[in-house]
């Protein structure tokens, strides 16, 4: 496999913010990383993309991707959304290793299965039901110990294989269910990763790019190298492209702050565009956190700044006990009601300039 300096240093990139993401949720935890090349073939079965249960979230489906937060003021659309939504979760698969498979997630891991779903879905993929029809593949993820071993060609071949479920999802998807409909591609961390992959495989100078409403790819440092032909997004209505963030306290540098972020592109989600100008808490119409059913107003400012995204504090009762420098894990959940307008304004967008 010939591994690009772009997708090297991506790669790169992802693994410190899954490093990071590990560090919040468990710092004591421990992982196997003293790997030999033949745990690779130790691989649970493949999904089957024909039977709906590899599908944490779809359209035709109960499932947590229909939830909405708040008192009924927002409204699930995706029996009527004439858009669709394949999203790629992050990495849920961070507890202990199966011995029969170590490197990746079993597909038929019913408590897995519920953690994804209780997690992502219901406080990720769900802000996109309101203009979309969410389709979501179980895959065979890649364990965050795998992103603690130091042999990169691993780490790759290791994070390609888990893409090839993704990408067999999205072939799935199209030939059976898309139907030349408009297409968001979203999702977070790990993700992040596959997503890249697949704009890169599917939409970049072909004619499935034409279908692209826009791709909310967050949770990873991308750099303007990160694609040849998809722009980053500069407005709130622009379509065919990519925005992404990395939320971070304001004034916090990781380690290695020049590597991975020195050129990392950023939209703001309180304004989507890429300056640095400070937008205050006022503009955030709501984000929702632990309680998913309260909205919350205001929770945070943000601000572009030196490839991350930075947010001052969070404003909320009892939120002087967070004291955090990386916000990974709560990426979407911040400005959750933004981003579920701003789709809906990209939408409007791509549907007039398609009249």
């Amino acid at each position: 496999m010939v591994i690009s300096l772009t997708y090297a240093k991506n790669l790169l990139g992802f693994l410190l913010i899954l490093s990071i993401s590990l560090a919040d949720a468990q710092p004591a935890k421990k992982f196997k990383t003293k790997y030999d090349r033949d745990d690779l073939d130790l691989v649970p079965a493949a999904p089957d993309y024909s039977q709906m249960q590899y599908w944490i979230a779809h359209p035709d489906t109960e499932d947590m991707a229909d939830m909405v937060p708040g008192k009924g003021e927002l409204k699930e659309s995706q029996a009527t959304a004439e858009v669709d939504v394949f999203f790629i979760y992050p990495t849920i698969y961070t507890k202990r290793q199966d011995k029969e498979h170590p490197w990746f997630a079993d597909v038929n891991d019913e408590k897995l299965n519920k953690e994804i779903a209780n997690s992502t879905i219901k406080n990720q993929a769900s802000v996109f039901n309101g203009s979309g029809k969410i389709y979501s593949p179980l895959y065979r993820q890649a364990h965050i110990g795998v992103y603690y071993i130091d042999n990169l060609p691993l780490k790759v071949e290791a994070l390609d294989f888990a893409y090839q479920d993704v990408k067999k999802a999205f072939q799935y998807y199209l030939e059976n269910w898309n139907n030349g409909r408009p297409i968001i591609i979203a999702s977070h961390s790990q993700g992040t990763n596959h997503a890249v992959n697949l704009l890169r495989d599917f939409f970049e100078n072909r004619p499935l790019m034409d279908q692209l409403v826009a791709a909310y790819i967050v949770g990873m440092p991308l750099d303007k190298g990160t694609f040849s032909y998809i722009p980053i997004c500069e407005d709130s209505d622009d379509t065919g492209c990519w925005l992404t963030w990395n939320t971070y306290a304001k004034g916090y540098y990781p380690k290695d702050h020049d590597f991975w972020y020195a050129d990392a592109l950023n939209v703001n989600p309180l304004t989507w565009t890429t300056d640095t100008a400070y937008v205050s808490a006022d503009n955030n119409k709501g984000g929702v956190l632990r309680n998913f059913k309260k909205i919350r107003p205001g929770i945070s400012d943000a601000q572009n700044a030196d490839g991350m995204l930075w947010i001052d504090k969070l404003n909320f009762f009892w939120s002087f006990l967070i004291n955090w420098d990386r916000y990974h894990i709560v990426d979407y959940n911040l400005f959750y009601i933004n981003i579920r307008e701003n789709v809906e304004e990209r939408v409007k967008s791509y549907e007039a300039e398609k009249d």
